[in-house]
């Protein structure tokens, strides 16, 4: 915070995720609300369908924001906002995102148990975790056979933001039945077992 007020920049915190996090820190926002801006939602912490958005930010940059939110989305359906704002204040959000958040740390818990031993990463209660390759390994050949398998990862490539991208493969654990996930985990490490 100290380096974006020195060279006055705008700090752009998302925080669609924030919800997983049990006790998360204090928002950027909180802490320099003069140069952050502060864009969550309800889609990710909600419903999918529910494409319901907001933004904080500095009194200086109000005007801009709502210019670019009409030159692309206009607004939000009245009925959405009206059942988002009805769900934010009689608690329904609350009461989701909570169960978000239990349905995230029993997926996470299941994929570090299945892919034990294969150096996974993610927050505990996460809707996705990376797997670390070796150097011998390819990303992009792991996830190809394993699309062969019906089972879609991501290598680092879209995520990173450096020349040199990290060997693994981002595994999302949401959207999918319990057991279908098991089964898929259960592929990703015969796979990834198999190369090593």
């Amino acid at each position: 915070m100290k380096i974006a007020r020195k060279h006055g920049l705008l700090i752009i915190e998302d925080a669609a995720y924030a919800f997983l996090a049990k006790a998360p820190p204090p928002p950027l926002a909180a802490l320099a609300p003069e140069t952050t801006v502060y864009v969550s939602g309800l889609s990710k912490s909600v419903a999918t369908g529910l494409r319901f958005g907001f933004a904080v930010a500095p009194v200086q940059w109000v005007p801009a924001i709502e210019r670019t939110i009409r030159a692309t989305t206009w607004n939000t359906p009245g009925v959405v906002t009206a059942i988002a704002c009805g769900w934010l204040d009689d608690g329904t959000v609350a009461r989701l995102e909570v169960e978000k958040r239990q349905d995230a740390a029993i997926r996470q818990s299941m994929a570090r148990d299945i892919l034990a031993g294969l150096g996974s990463v993610g927050h505990p209660s996460s809707y996705f975790l990376w797997l670390p390759l070796t150097e011998d390994i390819r990303a992009d050949q792991i996830a190809m056979a394993l699309t062969r398998e019906h089972v879609s990862v991501s290598t680092a490539e879209p995520f990173s933001t450096c020349a040199s991208v990290p060997h693994a493969i981002r595994v999302a654990l949401g959207s999918v039945e319990l057991e279908d996930l098991r089964k898929a985990l259960e592929k990703v490490r015969r796979l990834i077992r198999a190369y090593l």
